[in-house]
């Protein structure tokens, strides 16, 4: 399945709720939901149907997979890998997205966007550990430092961002030196601090079918 490319908020609209796929626009009188806040397409405005059981947990698989931009494979995989996993497999698997670079460098401020922060890695403006990396799954670990590299700090956007993120509150599992552009990975991602309202058991419930 290749990656979409269309509107973004048409996905949000689609969902019925923020995924947050913008950034700044998100949080703006902007934002789709707030406009429109009725289904894209000639049939949106009609009454949505209930769900069943199953197109609830799908709605909720494809929710996770839009908002960290994974596509379907590679989601089954981090699936499947948190299964083999001792421990909640839910909770494994939101830790597996939550550890990939792209989201830990959304989640230091870097980027206003998870899309953001993966165009960043990709174009390779970001070092792990003092060594570039622009692949975008990249899985993070405890004690890896994620900086923006030297050379890409005087960049309009990057600046731009990292003034407008200044404050912005951080997980208890990262640190960050704005000043430096530069954060560490205290620990695994802990998921009381997932700010989506994600229910992964539906999820667990969709691939053990």
């Amino acid at each position: 399945m290749a990656r979409y490319t269309g509107p973004v908020c048409r996905l949000c609209r689609q969902q019925g709720e923020k995924l947050f796929l913008k950034g700044e626009r998100c949080y703006s009188d902007k934002c789709a939901i707030e406009r429109r806040s009725y289904g894209p397409g000639d049939q949106g405005r009609g009454r949505r149907r209930k769900l069943s059981e199953y197109g609830l947990q799908l709605k909720e698989k494809q929710k996770v997979r839009r908002s960290y931009g994974v596509l379907e494979n590679q989601f089954k995989r981090y699936f499947e890998t948190a299964e083999r996993k001792p421990g909640i497999t839910g909770e494994n698997f939101l830790e597996l997205l939550e550890s990939r670079l792209d989201n830990v460098v959304y989640r230091l401020g870097f980027a206003t966007s998870r899309s953001e922060a993966r165009q960043f890695v990709r174009h390779g403006h970001i070092s792990v550990n003092g060594r570039r990396v622009d692949i975008p799954s990249y899985l993070v670990k405890e004690n890896d430092v994620i900086a923006i590299r030297e050379n890409s700090r005087s960049l309009k956007r990057i600046k731009e961002v990292c003034e407008l993120n200044a404050d912005k509150a951080t997980p208890s599992w990262v640190t960050v030196d704005m000043e430096k552009k530069e954060g560490k990975v205290i620990t695994a991602p802990v998921r009381e601090e997932i700010d989506l309202p994600i229910n992964e058991q539906l999820i667990v419930e969709f691939y053990s079918r």
